[in-house]
This record gives C-alpha cells, structure tokens and sequence, in this order.
C-alpha cells in the first residue's frame, strides 16, 4: 500500500489538496483533523471543558466516529449524526486543537487511522501523520502557508456559507491554534526530517495538486 502523509499548520489547504489529489489518484482521503474536530464537538455538546484530560477520557467510550461518503464526498458521522458542517465551524477547530493534547484521545483514534492505512492505498493529512500515524509513508509533505493568508482563506469559506466571522477573530484563532498544536507535550506539530516542504501561501489549488502529484509520480 502506498500511504502519503500531508502535515501543516491549520488553514493551509492540506484538506482541499488531500482531498482532490486523492480523487485524481484513485487513492482513499482520510481527513484526520475532522476525526479531532468530531471528538471535540462532542466535548462542547456535552458542557465539558475540552482541557480536561480526565473528563475527555471518560466520554470516549461513548463516542462512535465513522467516515462515510456520500456521493463521493467524505461525511463524517458523530453518533449515527452527520456532523460535517458543526465540524467546520471555528469553536470546533479549538476544541479540537485542545482534545488533540490528550493522550487518551489520540490513542482512540490512532488505530482507526493506522487500519486504514493499511488496508488502501491512502492519502492523510493531518499534524503529526509523518511524525506519528505513519513514520514509514512513502511520501511525507509539510503544506504550509503564511497565516494572513490562511486566515483570509478561511474566512472567505466561512463568508460563502454564510457564516458571520470577523477577519481579525479569525486570525487570531489561528495564531493561538499555531501555537498550541506546536508547543503541545504530546505529537507537537512539526516537519518531518524527511519530508518536502511546500508553501502554498503565493500558489493556486491547482498548481498545489500538481506539486504534490508529481511528488507521487516520482515515489511509483
């Protein structure tokens, strides 16, 4: 099974990349951030504090996260519910930023990362994939982008759904996300030693896709 790993900083596209190189590749996408951002929305729903190592761990047994696609898209379902969209929503990013410096979340939901690698042929991006999930991936790439044009990007997203944000909010949130997921106790956001890094702040989705595809063609 080839397994590519796509590491990088919130806002930096790895899930639109992923996603589409994925499809054009044939290859399974496994959105592990979405995987976070479900156990964290979880969290919320349940009015606990989502820094509460104790507390967390103790609603995992009672938390049931699948990917399924419908219509060739990734839904992800929390409990029997699609929760795509609640996933996507800022309060989500930060909860999961925070549920991801658990020990007891990350060990719920690295075996399920780790069966799909290696039964498909897979794309998954995520913070620590190359570091962590899959040290051996054929391919590792650190998808970056400065985090003034992260931040507009996301906002642009959220403004199409009609999502009300404020840009400089945004930013902010970002910063912080930045921080916290580099400076955690446990798999702290970094670049792999072996893995290309690639910048997208002054690149299009498509000329991103073509980088990338042409990192798999050379591993084949």
């Amino acid at each position: 099974m080839i397994n590519i790993a796509i590491d990088g900083p919130a806002g930096a596209g790895k899930s639109t990349i992923a996603r589409r190189t994925a499809a054009n590749l044939g290859y399974i996408y496994v959105d592990t951030g979405a995987l976070y951002r479900a156990v964290g929305v979880s969290v919320l729903r349940r009015g606990l504090d989502t820094t509460d190592a104790k507390a967390v761990a103790q609603v995992l047994n009672e938390i049931k996260i699948e990917l399924k696609f419908v219509d060739g898209v990734q839904h992800v379902f929390l409990n029997g519910e699609d929760v795509s969209t609640d996933i996507r929503l800022p309060e989500a990013s930060m909860a999961a930023s925070n549920v991801s410096a658990i020990p007891a979340v990350r060990a719920f939901l690295f075996d399920l990362q780790k069966s799909i690698a290696a039964n498909s042929n897979c794309i998954m991006d995520g913070r620590d994939i190359g570091t962590v999930v899959l040290p051996d991936a054929q391919l590792k790439v650190f998808l970056t982008a400065s985090a003034e044009v992260r931040a507009k990007r996301r906002y642009d997203e959220l403004v199409v759904k009609g999502t009300p944000v404020e840009f400089n909010e945004l930013l902010e949130e970002i910063k912080l996300r930045d921080h916290n997921d580099s400076t955690r106790a446990i798999a702290p956001l970094k670049k792999a030693d072996d893995a290309v890094l690639v910048d997208s702040s002054d690149m299009t989705i498509d000329e991103v896709c073509e980088t990338l595809e042409k990192l798999v063609r050379e591993i084949k």
